[in-house]
């Protein structure tokens, strides 16, 4: 069994970004509902174990309390904020109100150097806090490894039994020497190798594929995105003949995507890949349709149509595989109520009918977008699909605003082309979350050469993010919004204004519709 922290999850905003930073350190980790019985960890066989953050207060009358026998595990604990008030909470310390709350930078007096967390660090270190209630009082046989100018307790230790709590985050990027701190803990203390590796996790993954399809078939909705493309060359690898991936042209993708698709899994991979054009269908569904949510019901419900009479047509198959990721599984714990495991809806071919029967197959379901992107560099997947940036499910529908119509598509299609080129050539495309062209529903005048035209307005999007919740415009060089534009208005027939849009999420959103 590959070596693992567990992570327990109070409901923290970062959760996820300390079990980046534990794979980070090449090692596995995974995250667990707060509420997971002793005994079911305890068959993890973990190398340690990690009390996250959380929004509620360990004497709140509904604070989301741990199965006790996590302390008698016998394998190192470390708390964080939440984590080491449960810890004070738990074994006889104390945790009240702080006078005064302590949020945003402070720094670190690291008093106690001989413990192993602080092994290569410097006495004095900035980090992140965020709580507002405090240790008061420790529990009994525990020592203080530092303080801040607002907590004595800001590090504690139980160094006989390995238990560890931090009252600030070293997960998170404003504690610049906290992945120095997450590393001596998982390697120093809880003894930890460095194997978690994209290349062992291919291994163990074609294994487990084999292992789950046996000699069944597997069918797969390739969208031509990141997920979906690694999940099929992974599953490709393992099973060969035994996948099958469906390809659905809606009508509503970007210039050259089909033929891209076709090209690297059918020809280069030589995936078994059935190519479904609806493009027709689409359109005509569409056809008249103004309102963003009816547009994207309508392409959904086709959509599932399109794909259950496609696997009626490749041939009887036991297995759906889908591109689920980690963050796609796991949902922060409420303040209140039970923690669930939820696969968003929306995902790849999520929303299939129920009487579709299949067994899911998801090997990326335990990975981050970031280690995706590596697997598939490690698969022989070309950086033009790996780091390509995220698109909608709906496709062009959600920039192109108003009816949908063969010409408007294609004229959307052609500048955006030119938008992902430009950013490209000049190297801002892989720096971005997204950078795309959009279509406005409304004319205005112009004038082109002697004659005025009266032609479409396209809207060009450029955003930084680190997860598509929030997001910032980009404040692009005006010489290549300058070439953007001519481009756009000189070799897109119907088109005369070019504008950039500067509306970050919020207020706006990322796309349009």
């Amino acid at each position: 069994m590959v070596e693992q922290i567990v992570i327990l999850d109070f409901g923290s905003q970062y959760t996820q970004v300390i079990a980046r930073r534990i794979r980070e350190c090449n090692v596995y980790s995974v995250i667990l509902p707060y509420n997971t019985p002793a005994r079911e960890i305890a068959a993890l066989k973990p190398r340690g174990l990690i009390l996250s953050g959380g929004p509620s207060s360990v004497y709140a009358p509904d604070a989301p309390l741990p199965d006790r026998g996590l302390f008698q595990l016998g394998v190192p604990i470390l708390g964080i904020c939440f984590g080491v008030q449960l810890l004070a909470h738990y074994l006889g310390g104390k945790v009240e109100r702080g006078q005064k709350r302590e949020y945003g930078k402070g720094t670190l007096r690291v008093l106690d150097k001989s413990c192993a967390l602080f092994e290569g660090l410097p006495s004095s270190l900035q980090v992140w806090n965020s709580h507002g209630d405090k240790l008061t009082r420790l529990p009994r046989g525990f020592a203080v490894v530092a303080a801040s100018d607002n907590s004595d307790y800001a590090v504690i230790e139980q160094r006989e039994k390995r238990f560890y709590g931090f009252q600030f985050h070293p997960e998170v990027a404003h504690t610049p020497r906290g992945r120095e701190i997450l590393s001596n803990f998982v390697h120093k203390i809880c003894g930890c190798g460095k194997e978690w590796t994209m290349r062992n996790y291919i291994d163990q993954a074609v294994e487990d594929i084999r292992a789950q399809v046996g000699r069944g078939h597997v069918i797969l909705g390739l969208s031509g995105g990141v997920d979906s493309s690694v999940a099929a060359a992974l599953i490709h690898r393992a099973i060969g003949s035994q996948l099958t991936c469906i390809f659905v042209n809606n009508g509503l993708l970007r210039a050259r995507e089909a033929d891209v698709v076709r090209q690297v899994f059918g020809k280069h991979f030589q995936v078994k890949l059935q190519y479904e054009d609806a493009t027709r269908l689409f359109l005509k569904r569409l056809k008249g349709v103004t309102d963003p949510e009816r547009k994207r019901k309508i392409i959904g419900k086709t959509f599932i149509e399109v794909f259950q009479a496609a696997t009626q047509r490749a041939g009887k198959a036991d297995f759906l595989a889908q591109g689920t990721l980690y963050p796609d599984v796991i949902e922060s714990v409420p303040i209140s109520g039970n923690p669930a495991a939820l696969i968003k809806s929306h995902h790849n071919v999520g929303g299939l009918p129920k009487r579709m029967k299949f067994k899911l197959v998801e090997p990326l379901r335990c990975l981050f977008k970031d280690e995706v992107r590596v697997l598939g560099l490690e698969l022989g997947l070309p950086p033009e699909i790996v780091y390509r940036q995220p698109f909608p499910g709906p496709g062009l529908a959600v920039r192109c605003l108003g009816e949908l119509t063969p010409k408007k598509l294609t004229i959307l299609r052609q500048a955006d082309a030119i938008v992902v080129e430009e950013m490209k050539a000049s190297d801002w495309y892989y720096k971005l979350w997204q950078s795309f062209a959009v279509l406005l529903p409304c004319k205005s005048v112009g004038v082109m050469g002697d004659e005025r035209t009266y032609d479409f307005t396209i809207a060009v999007r450029a955003v930084e993010s680190q997860d598509g919740m929030t997001a910032d415009w980009v404040k692009l060089p005006y010489e290549l919004l300058e070439k953007v534009s001519n481009r756009i208005i000189n070799e897109v027939s119907g088109v005369n204004r070019c504008v950039f849009d500067i509306t970050s999420k919020p207020p706006g959103t990322i796309e349009w519709e």
